[in-house]
């Protein structure tokens, strides 16, 4: 645990090395709400965007599209229209292909039961993509992932490939799916609310209903107790302990009752 929490504590004071350089407004709620508990920490996230990126082929096709030889044309965490497309594609020289890219968010874990938590509310939510991880040090990471993207080549050598009805046709279609990206947060941010509260009061619950338990128990063997002291002892018995019997049925009742 203190490995963790030093972890975290180094993650959440490192400056923001996102071309941003900001938080995503939509990615916020459900970033604060994991980093406000001991055993989440987020390590990157992306609410979902919008983008028209420029580079070579090989560049564009890359893993590394983000940081390598590669110029963002336009990029909106939005909905866009036509319009913003094309004006951004008056600056093209390249290859450029447009691209949209769901929330992602990536959580480092304390314990796999942690990340599972997260795993079973993200799939529910829409996120069916989303994995665990556990690598050779014990780090437990969870990403939270989709497969409603978009990806598709407009510009050849600065050369417009396809018509601009087509690229309306690109931008709606975008635009749903961009719509459909912000209910998934939703239903995942309020899936998450309700799982953690969840996961607390179950935390709890077993100490308290233990309790209870035992209470009812030691009411019960006394109330038998006395029946049998009194049914069948002597003066003589009055100075010997009184061991309870096993009292099968009550023990089945109160295994049930901490089942449940």
């Amino acid at each position: 645990m203190a490995t963790f929490r030093q972890r975290k504590a180094q993650r959440l004071a490192r400056a923001d090395g996102s071309r941003k350089g900001a938080l995503d407004e939509r990615a916020a709620a459900v970033v604060q709400l994991l980093n406000g508990r001991a055993q989440f920490c987020t390590t990157s996230s992306c609410s979902g965007r919008l983008v028209l990126a420029q580079g070579s082929a090989a560049d564009i096709n890359s893993c590394e599209i983000q940081k390598k030889n590669c110029t963002w044309l336009m990029v909106t965490h939005e909905a866009c229209t036509k319009g913003d497309v094309m004006t951004a594609l008056e600056k093209a020289t390249g290859d450029v292909v447009l691209k949209f890219e769901p929330f992602v968010l990536h959580v480092l874990c304390r314990e796999l039961q942690d990340a599972q938590l997260l795993h079973s509310v993200a799939v529910d939510s829409g996120f069916r993509n989303s994995g665990i991880t556990v690598g050779r040090g014990g780090k437990i990471m969870m990403a939270v992932r989709s497969t409603h993207c978009l990806e598709v080549p407009l510009i050849h050598k600065g050369k417009l490939m396809v018509s601009e009805e087509y690229i309306e046709f690109l931008i709606h279609i975008a635009n749903r799916k961009m719509e459909e990206n912000i209910r998934r947060i939703d239903r995942f941010h309020k899936g998450l609310e309700l799982a953690l509260k969840s996961a607390v009061s179950a935390n709890n619950s077993p100490s308290e209903a233990a309790e209870k338990n035992r209470s009812v128990y030691i009411h019960r063997r006394k109330r038998k107790t006395i029946q049998e002291h009194s049914v069948h002892t002597s003066p003589e018995d009055h100075n010997e302990e009184l061991e309870p019997e096993d009292d099968t049925e009550s023990s089945l009742d109160i295994f049930a009752e901490i089942t449940i």
